[in-house]
C-alpha cells in the first residue's frame, strides 16, 4: 500500500457514508474492504469494572463532527493503553467505542511530466479503497476510561490530554463519579 494522504483530504464536516458491501461481487462498487486496523476493543480489568470496583469515569468526546481515521484510532489507542497499563497496571478499564464502518476512496492522479498521457481525470472517478473511517456527530464518545483512584483520574485526564494531537477536530474530557 502507498503513503496515506493527510488527514485534511478526508475532513469534510459532511460526508455521506459509503459502507455498501455487495455479497455478489460483481454488483459491488467496491471490490475489496480494507483490513480493520483497531486490534482491540476493551482492554484492562474487565471483571473489576463489570463488578463496579472503578468509580471513576473519564469519556473523551467531540465537540464538533468529525471523520477519524482507523490508523488515528488504533495509534491512540496504543498510546492510551500503554501509558496507563505501566503506571495503573491492571487498575483500570479501557474502551474504544467508535467502529469505524466508513470506505475512504482515493482518485489517484499522476503529477509530474508526461501524466497527462497516463491519467484518465474525472472519467471512472469512483477510486480505489485506501481506509476506513468512524464519522462522528458532536458529543459522540470516542475513549472511555474507568478507574478507582482520584491520583488515577489525574493520570488518565493528562493521557487524554496527550492524544488530542492524533485526533481531528476539538475535544472535552467527560468526568463522572459513581455513587453507590
Amino acid at each position: 500500500m502507498s503513503t496515506l494522504r493527510k488527514a485534511s483530504a478526508y475532513s469534510l464536516k459532511k460526508v455521506v457514508p459509503f459502507t455498501r458491501v455487495s455479497k455478489k461481487k460483481q454488483k459491488a462498487y467496491i471490490k475489496t474492504v480494507p483490513p480493520q486496523k483497531i486490534v482491540k476493543f476493551a482492554m484492562g480489568n474487565q471483571q473489576a469494572f463489570d463488578a463496579g470496583k472503578f468509580k471513576y469515569h473519564l469519556t473523551l468526546t467531540s465537540e464538533e463532527t468529525i471523520q477519524i481515521r482507523h490508523n488515528a484510532l488504533e495509534a491512540c489507542r496504543q498510546f492510551l493503553n500503554k501509558k496507563l497499563d505501566q503506571v495503573l497496571a491492571g487498575q483500570y478499564f479501557f474502551r474504544v467505542i467508535p467502529f469505524p464502518h466508513h470506505i475512504q476512496r482515493e482518485n489517484k492522479m499522476l503529477t509530474g511530466a508526461g501524466a497527462d498521457r497516463m491519467q484518465t481525470g474525472m472519467q471512472l472517478s469512483f477510486g480505489k479503497t485506501v481506509g476506513k473511517a468512524a464519522i462522528l456527530k458532536k458529543g459522540a464518545p470516542i475513549f472511555f476510561v474507568a478507574v478507582g483512584s482520584p491520583k488515577a483520574v489525574q493520570i488518565s485526564r493528562e493521557s487524554f490530554k496527550q492524544i488530542k494531537a492524533k485526533l481531528p477536530g476539538r475535544m472535552k474530557i467527560l468526568y463522572e463519579e459513581i455513587k453507590k
